[in-house]
């Protein structure tokens, strides 16, 4: 899908999709997933699939007992977790390895996971809650990659977001929801994971579903993905408020992001 031309006049260059994530993206599209072509297509990629089971083999999943190839990681997490953090290797990949950009992928991992399994609880497309997650913040790869010598004074100063997009408006003419929407819909992403990359940051700010966000199960996952990161003391005030806006249950989306923090919690002690 091509870059809205309004950015592309912006001079700030959009990656293109690798090539290995085009393939897999149409295998995940077939109804009946043939998990050894996936295993067979990343191993493909030596880089990629070291990535990956480096990943595989992380706290964040605290598996018992190291995994040593992708087959063996697709039997044990399922289709949907490795072919996302084959995702998250290859969104990663895109980008010059920087010290600054570490918290974002360290965030967008944790975040892609918790949002996967809440839609996968909640029947709210798990892939494309997985893949929002993931590309959430990637905007900032982009636009570090664009102004490396300007953007890391930019992220320092910011204290939240909210502010962090002033701040990129006033210097680039656009900010990193904007431009992490564009990479999302130029890779293929579902177009609800690409209204929840474009508007997460308006979500977290307000609380509030813009009126043009007409795919709101994937965004009201997002925010509370967002708040058990970042402000879990105030979870069950804000399922409150949000789920009755995405027409989502109260009480299951509150159970479902308690069971996934519990999940990532005995995850992380696992791999101590």
């Amino acid at each position: 899908m091509p870059v809205d031309p309004q950015l592309r006049a912006l001079d700030i260059e959009i990656p293109t999709q690798p090539e290995v994530l085009v393939k897999l993206s149409l295998l995940m599209a077939d109804e009946d997933i043939d998990l050894q072509a996936v295993s067979g297509l990343v191993e493909t990629d030596m880089a990629l699939a070291a990535a990956v089971l480096k990943a595989v083999n992380s706290s964040l999943y605290g598996l018992r007992g190291r995994v040593q190839t992708v087959h063996q990681a697709l039997t044990y997490l399922g289709m949907r977790e490795v072919a996302a953090i084959t995702f998250e290797m290859g969104l990663r990949a895109a980008f010059p390895p920087a010290v600054e950009l570490e918290p974002v992928w360290a965030r967008a991992a944790k975040r892609g996971l918790l949002m996967g399994r809440m839609g996968q609880m909640l029947g709210v497309d798990p892939w494309a809650a997985h893949s929002a997650g993931l590309f959430e913040e990637c905007g900032k790869a982009v636009l570090y990659r664009h102004a490396p010598g300007h953007y890391p004074a930019m992220l320092r100063a910011a204290s939240s977001d909210q502010e962090l997009v002033q701040l990129e408006h006033t210097a680039f003419g656009v900010s990193h929801d904007a431009l992490g929407a564009a990479l999302c819909e130029s890779w293929g992403l579902a177009p609800a994971a690409v209204a929840s990359v474009r508007y997460h940051v308006q979500l977290q700010h307000d609380l509030r579903m813009p009126e043009a966000m007409q795919r709101r199960g994937v965004g009201a996952i997002s925010l509370i993905a967002w708040t058990l990161m970042n402000k879990p003391e105030t979870l069950d005030e804000t399922v409150m408020d949000i789920a009755p806006q995405a027409q989502l249950d109260e009480t299951l989306m509150l159970r479902a992001a308690r069971r996934v923090e519990e999940q990532l919690q005995q995850a992380e002690d696992r791999g101590r």
